[in-house]
Protein backbone atom coordinates (compact mmCIF):
# COMPACT_ATOMS: atom_id res chain seq x y z
CA UNK A 1 0.00 0.00 0.00
CA UNK A 2 1.11 3.45 -0.69
CA UNK A 3 1.78 6.19 1.69
CA UNK A 4 2.21 9.22 -0.25
CA UNK A 5 4.77 11.87 1.52
CA UNK A 6 3.50 14.72 -0.98
CA UNK A 7 -0.15 14.23 -1.48
CA UNK A 8 -1.65 12.41 -4.20
CA UNK A 9 -4.51 14.93 -4.23
CA UNK A 10 -4.52 18.51 -4.57
CA UNK A 11 -2.52 21.42 -6.03
CA UNK A 12 1.16 22.70 -6.30
CA UNK A 13 1.79 25.61 -5.37
CA UNK A 14 4.75 27.85 -5.85
CA UNK A 15 5.63 30.01 -2.64
CA UNK A 16 8.34 32.36 -1.96
CA UNK A 17 8.19 32.45 2.08
CA UNK A 18 10.59 35.06 2.71
CA UNK A 19 9.95 38.53 0.94
CA UNK A 20 10.83 42.35 1.39
CA UNK A 21 9.48 45.22 0.32
CA UNK A 22 9.28 49.17 0.53
CA UNK A 23 7.34 48.75 3.88
CA UNK A 24 10.81 47.88 5.52
CA UNK A 25 14.26 48.06 4.04
CA UNK A 26 13.08 46.65 -0.12
CA UNK A 27 13.30 48.61 -3.45
CA UNK A 28 9.76 46.89 -4.70
CA UNK A 29 6.36 47.58 -3.19
CA UNK A 30 4.23 45.38 -1.99
CA UNK A 31 2.36 45.53 -5.93
CA UNK A 32 5.07 45.44 -7.87
CA UNK A 33 5.98 42.01 -5.73
CA UNK A 34 3.04 40.48 -6.54
CA UNK A 35 2.96 41.43 -10.45
CA UNK A 36 6.67 40.32 -10.58
CA UNK A 37 6.06 36.92 -9.21
CA UNK A 38 3.07 35.89 -10.85
CA UNK A 39 4.59 36.34 -14.25
CA UNK A 40 7.01 33.83 -13.14
CA UNK A 41 3.96 31.25 -12.22
CA UNK A 42 3.80 32.19 -8.00
CA UNK A 43 0.75 32.07 -6.42
CA UNK A 44 1.76 32.77 -2.96
CA UNK A 45 4.27 35.68 -1.29
CA UNK A 46 4.50 35.78 2.42
CA UNK A 47 5.41 39.27 3.10
CA UNK A 48 7.71 39.32 5.84
CA UNK A 49 8.79 42.95 6.18
CA UNK A 50 11.38 43.21 9.14
CA UNK A 51 9.65 43.97 12.60
CA UNK A 52 6.73 44.67 10.75
CA UNK A 53 3.29 42.79 10.25
CA UNK A 54 1.21 44.11 7.52
CA UNK A 55 -1.50 42.47 6.53
CA UNK A 56 -2.00 42.97 2.03
CA UNK A 57 -5.23 41.02 1.71
CA UNK A 58 -6.30 43.84 -0.65
CA UNK A 59 -3.41 41.86 -2.96
CA UNK A 60 -5.34 39.00 -2.59
CA UNK A 61 -7.35 37.39 -5.96
CA UNK A 62 -7.86 33.90 -7.06
CA UNK A 63 -4.35 32.68 -8.37
CA UNK A 64 -2.15 34.78 -6.19
CA UNK A 65 -2.57 34.58 -2.44
CA UNK A 66 -0.76 36.69 0.03
CA UNK A 67 0.26 35.18 3.70
CA UNK A 68 0.69 37.62 6.78
CA UNK A 69 4.25 37.65 8.63
CA UNK A 70 7.23 39.74 9.60
CA UNK A 71 10.72 39.34 9.84
CA UNK A 72 12.28 39.48 13.86
CA UNK A 73 16.45 39.72 14.08
CA UNK A 74 17.71 39.13 17.38
CA UNK A 75 21.24 40.73 17.62
CA UNK A 76 24.12 40.02 20.23
CA UNK A 77 24.56 43.66 20.92
CA UNK A 78 24.87 46.99 19.83
CA UNK A 79 28.26 47.85 20.23
CA UNK A 80 30.02 45.47 17.93
CA UNK A 81 30.88 46.37 14.40
CA UNK A 82 28.11 45.39 11.78
CA UNK A 83 29.81 43.03 9.87
CA UNK A 84 30.59 40.91 12.90
CA UNK A 85 27.50 40.70 14.48
CA UNK A 86 26.15 37.42 15.42
CA UNK A 87 22.44 37.55 14.93
CA UNK A 88 19.79 35.42 14.54
CA UNK A 89 16.74 36.07 11.92
CA UNK A 90 13.21 34.43 12.27
CA UNK A 91 10.29 34.80 10.12
CA UNK A 92 7.11 34.24 11.94
CA UNK A 93 3.75 33.51 9.13
CA UNK A 94 0.50 33.56 10.71
CA UNK A 95 -1.22 30.57 10.71
CA UNK A 96 -4.82 32.82 11.62
CA UNK A 97 -4.69 36.03 9.51
CA UNK A 98 -8.03 37.06 11.08
CA UNK A 99 -6.67 37.15 14.77
CA UNK A 100 -2.92 37.75 14.28
CA UNK A 101 -1.37 39.78 16.72
CA UNK A 102 2.32 40.55 16.44
CA UNK A 103 4.04 39.09 19.16
CA UNK A 104 7.34 40.74 20.92
CA UNK A 105 6.65 43.78 19.82
CA UNK A 106 8.64 47.12 21.27
CA UNK A 107 6.58 50.58 20.51
CA UNK A 108 9.70 52.39 20.05
CA UNK A 109 12.44 50.29 19.25
CA UNK A 110 13.76 47.78 16.28
CA UNK A 111 12.14 49.70 13.65
CA UNK A 112 14.15 50.43 10.50
CA UNK A 113 14.24 51.79 6.72
CA UNK A 114 10.70 52.75 6.20
CA UNK A 115 8.81 50.76 9.02
CA UNK A 116 8.62 53.41 11.36
CA UNK A 117 5.51 54.99 8.83
CA UNK A 118 3.66 52.03 9.05
CA UNK A 119 3.57 51.25 12.78
CA UNK A 120 0.36 52.21 13.45
CA UNK A 121 -0.72 49.72 11.25
CA UNK A 122 0.45 46.84 13.78
CA UNK A 123 -2.31 44.94 15.60
CA UNK A 124 -0.47 43.84 19.03
CA UNK A 125 -1.70 42.95 22.33
CA UNK A 126 -1.57 46.86 24.05
CA UNK A 127 -1.69 45.18 27.74
CA UNK A 128 1.86 43.72 27.22
CA UNK A 129 4.81 45.78 28.47
CA UNK A 130 7.45 46.51 25.43
CA UNK A 131 9.58 43.23 24.26
CA UNK A 132 13.20 43.47 24.96
CA UNK A 133 15.03 41.13 22.38
CA UNK A 134 17.78 38.87 24.08
CA UNK A 135 20.46 37.34 22.06
CA UNK A 136 21.46 34.24 23.87
CA UNK A 137 19.68 30.80 23.53
CA UNK A 138 17.09 31.79 25.98
CA UNK A 139 15.82 34.41 24.84
CA UNK A 140 15.41 33.59 20.72
CA UNK A 141 13.87 30.26 22.24
CA UNK A 142 11.24 32.89 24.02
CA UNK A 143 10.43 34.44 21.24
CA UNK A 144 10.10 31.31 19.17
CA UNK A 145 7.89 30.13 22.01
CA UNK A 146 5.84 33.37 21.77
CA UNK A 147 5.46 33.43 18.28
CA UNK A 148 4.21 29.83 18.74
CA UNK A 149 1.84 30.20 21.50
CA UNK A 150 0.72 33.52 19.02
CA UNK A 151 -0.25 30.73 16.32
CA UNK A 152 2.98 31.85 13.98
CA UNK A 153 4.75 29.24 11.79
CA UNK A 154 8.44 29.63 12.23
CA UNK A 155 11.27 29.38 10.05
CA UNK A 156 14.91 29.60 10.95
CA UNK A 157 17.26 31.83 8.51
CA UNK A 158 20.22 31.82 7.04
CA UNK A 159 22.65 30.84 9.77
CA UNK A 160 25.60 31.39 7.39
CA UNK A 161 24.68 35.24 6.59
CA UNK A 162 23.98 35.66 9.91
CA UNK A 163 27.30 33.60 11.15
CA UNK A 164 25.67 31.37 13.45
CA UNK A 165 27.35 28.01 13.58
CA UNK A 166 26.64 25.08 15.20
CA UNK A 167 27.39 26.20 19.18
CA UNK A 168 24.70 28.53 18.22
CA UNK A 169 21.57 27.03 16.27
CA UNK A 170 22.07 23.94 18.10
CA UNK A 171 20.42 25.35 21.30
CA UNK A 172 17.32 26.97 19.31
CA UNK A 173 14.27 25.15 19.77
CA UNK A 174 10.79 24.92 19.03
CA UNK A 175 10.63 26.52 15.11
CA UNK A 176 9.14 24.60 12.27
CA UNK A 177 11.69 25.05 9.60
CA UNK A 178 14.89 25.88 8.44
CA UNK A 179 15.64 27.58 5.39
CA UNK A 180 17.69 25.57 3.06
CA UNK A 181 17.97 27.72 0.32
CA UNK A 182 18.64 31.26 0.72
CA UNK A 183 18.69 32.86 -2.71
CA UNK A 184 19.16 36.25 -1.74
CA UNK A 185 22.38 35.39 0.20
CA UNK A 186 23.85 33.08 -2.26
CA UNK A 187 23.40 35.60 -4.70
CA UNK A 188 25.44 38.04 -2.26
CA UNK A 189 27.90 34.90 -1.97
CA UNK A 190 27.12 33.69 1.21
CA UNK A 191 26.74 29.69 1.18
CA UNK A 192 23.46 29.43 2.77
CA UNK A 193 22.01 26.12 0.71
CA UNK A 194 21.95 24.40 4.20
CA UNK A 195 21.77 20.73 4.03
CA UNK A 196 24.49 20.39 6.79
CA UNK A 197 22.83 22.50 9.25
CA UNK A 198 19.20 20.88 8.29
CA UNK A 199 21.10 17.87 9.15
CA UNK A 200 22.91 19.09 12.36
CA UNK A 201 19.44 19.79 13.72
CA UNK A 202 17.56 16.53 12.50
CA UNK A 203 20.49 14.13 14.60
CA UNK A 204 19.57 16.57 17.62
CA UNK A 205 16.32 14.83 17.60
CA UNK A 206 14.73 18.31 16.22
CA UNK A 207 11.66 17.12 13.72
CA UNK A 208 11.67 20.40 11.35
CA UNK A 209 11.27 21.27 7.69
CA UNK A 210 13.29 22.66 5.07
CA UNK A 211 12.15 25.52 2.86
CA UNK A 212 13.45 27.82 -0.18
CA UNK A 213 12.96 31.37 -0.54
CA UNK A 214 14.79 33.91 -1.80
CA UNK A 215 14.39 36.64 1.21
CA UNK A 216 14.22 39.35 -1.80
CA UNK A 217 14.99 42.93 -1.00
CA UNK A 218 16.31 44.80 -4.60
CA UNK A 219 16.02 44.60 -7.89
CA UNK A 220 13.63 41.92 -10.06
CA UNK A 221 15.70 42.42 -13.40
CA UNK A 222 18.43 40.16 -13.16
CA UNK A 223 21.14 42.59 -15.06
CA UNK A 224 20.73 44.45 -12.19
CA UNK A 225 23.53 43.78 -9.65
CA UNK A 226 20.96 43.55 -7.06
CA UNK A 227 18.96 41.19 -8.54
CA UNK A 228 17.01 38.76 -5.62
CA UNK A 229 14.08 37.30 -6.99
CA UNK A 230 12.67 33.87 -8.54
CA UNK A 231 16.11 31.53 -7.62
CA UNK A 232 14.35 29.53 -4.66
CA UNK A 233 10.75 28.69 -3.58
CA UNK A 234 8.56 26.21 -2.06
CA UNK A 235 6.11 24.14 -3.57
CA UNK A 236 3.56 23.82 -1.52
CA UNK A 237 0.92 20.99 -1.77
CA UNK A 238 -2.86 22.33 -0.72
CA UNK A 239 -6.23 21.22 -1.55
CA UNK A 240 -7.20 24.82 -2.81
CA UNK A 241 -5.38 28.22 -3.07
CA UNK A 242 -7.11 29.47 0.09
CA UNK A 243 -5.09 30.94 3.40
CA UNK A 244 -6.65 27.95 5.57
CA UNK A 245 -5.74 25.40 3.48
CA UNK A 246 -2.32 26.45 2.55
CA UNK A 247 -1.48 26.79 6.08
CA UNK A 248 -2.72 23.49 6.59
CA UNK A 249 -0.28 21.80 4.15
CA UNK A 250 2.92 24.13 5.75
CA UNK A 251 1.86 21.85 9.20
CA UNK A 252 1.59 18.87 7.58
CA UNK A 253 5.06 19.42 5.61
CA UNK A 254 2.91 18.82 2.10
CA UNK A 255 5.78 20.61 0.23
CA UNK A 256 9.60 20.81 -0.66
CA UNK A 257 12.63 23.27 -1.27
CA UNK A 258 13.69 24.37 -4.24
CA UNK A 259 16.34 26.22 -6.62
CA UNK A 260 14.55 24.66 -9.87
CA UNK A 261 14.28 21.35 -10.25
CA UNK A 262 10.40 19.76 -9.76
CA UNK A 263 9.47 16.81 -7.39
CA UNK A 264 6.20 15.40 -8.88
CA UNK A 265 5.67 12.20 -6.84
CA UNK A 266 6.85 10.70 -3.86
CA UNK A 267 5.60 8.08 -1.87
CA UNK A 268 6.78 4.88 0.47
CA UNK A 269 5.89 1.48 -0.15
CA UNK A 270 6.81 -2.05 1.10
CA UNK A 271 9.52 -0.38 2.74
CA UNK A 272 11.61 1.76 0.08
CA UNK A 273 10.91 4.90 -1.20
CA UNK A 274 10.10 6.62 -4.62
CA UNK A 275 10.39 9.56 -6.17
CA UNK A 276 9.52 11.21 -9.85
CA UNK A 277 10.88 14.62 -10.82
CA UNK A 278 11.74 16.53 -13.91
CA UNK A 279 15.13 15.66 -15.97
CA UNK A 280 17.89 15.84 -13.43
CA UNK A 281 21.79 14.71 -13.35
CA UNK A 282 21.08 12.98 -9.77
CA UNK A 283 19.28 11.61 -7.07
CA UNK A 284 20.17 11.13 -3.56
CA UNK A 285 19.08 9.83 -0.46
CA UNK A 286 20.79 10.92 2.85
CA UNK A 287 19.67 9.66 6.47
CA UNK A 288 20.46 10.54 9.94
CA UNK A 289 23.45 7.96 9.96
CA UNK A 290 26.51 6.70 7.45
CA UNK A 291 23.74 5.58 4.82
CA UNK A 292 23.15 6.87 1.43
CA UNK A 293 21.93 6.23 -1.78
CA UNK A 294 22.26 7.68 -4.95
CA UNK A 295 20.80 7.56 -8.51
CA UNK A 296 23.21 9.26 -11.23
CA UNK A 297 22.10 10.23 -14.84
CA UNK A 298 23.94 7.75 -17.51
CA UNK A 299 25.50 8.27 -21.41
CA UNK A 300 23.87 11.72 -21.01
CA UNK A 301 20.33 10.41 -20.32
CA UNK A 302 18.88 12.36 -17.38
CA UNK A 303 17.34 10.65 -14.41
CA UNK A 304 13.72 11.36 -13.45
CA UNK A 305 12.63 8.50 -11.03
CA UNK A 306 14.59 7.00 -8.34
CA UNK A 307 13.81 4.39 -5.70
CA UNK A 308 15.75 3.77 -1.96
CA UNK A 309 15.38 0.98 0.28
CA UNK A 310 14.60 2.73 3.71
CA UNK A 311 16.63 0.82 6.53
CA UNK A 312 15.12 0.46 10.14
CA UNK A 313 18.20 2.57 11.75
CA UNK A 314 18.55 5.38 9.23
CA UNK A 315 16.62 7.43 11.76
CA UNK A 316 15.21 10.03 8.68
CA UNK A 317 15.85 10.48 5.39
CA UNK A 318 15.26 12.95 2.78
CA UNK A 319 15.95 13.07 -0.83
CA UNK A 320 17.60 15.86 -2.94
CA UNK A 321 17.34 15.96 -6.73
CA UNK A 322 20.16 17.96 -8.55
CA UNK A 323 20.00 19.09 -12.05
CA UNK A 324 22.82 19.33 -14.62
CA UNK A 325 23.33 23.22 -13.51
CA UNK A 326 23.96 21.90 -10.30
CA UNK A 327 21.03 23.38 -8.92
CA UNK A 328 19.05 21.57 -6.03
CA UNK A 329 15.26 20.59 -4.96
CA UNK A 330 14.97 18.73 -1.56
CA UNK A 331 12.30 16.90 0.36
CA UNK A 332 11.76 17.60 4.27
CA UNK A 333 12.82 14.64 6.17
CA UNK A 334 10.93 11.81 7.40
CA UNK A 335 11.60 9.97 10.33
CA UNK A 336 11.37 6.15 10.35
CA UNK A 337 9.45 5.75 13.02
CA UNK A 338 6.91 7.13 11.39
CA UNK A 339 7.08 5.55 8.22
CA UNK A 340 7.70 2.09 8.54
Amino acid sequence: MKKYLLPEGGNFYKANLHCHTTVSDGSVTPEEVKAAYKSRGYSIIAYTDHDIMIDHDNLREADFLPLLGYEMEINVDTNTPHNRILTCHLCLIARDRENAKQVCWHRSKYLFGNADKYKHLVKFDESLPDYERVYSHQGINDIIAKAKAGNFFVTYNHPNWSLESYPEYSGYEGMNAIEMFNFGCLNEGYDDYNPSVYDDLLRQGKRIYCIGADDNHGSKNPENRYFDFFGAFTMIKAEALEYSAVIEALDNGNFYASQGPEITELYVKDGKVYIKCSEAAQITYTTGIRHRGTVKAKNDVPVTEAVFAIHPEDIYFRLTVTDEKGLHATTNAYFVDKIL
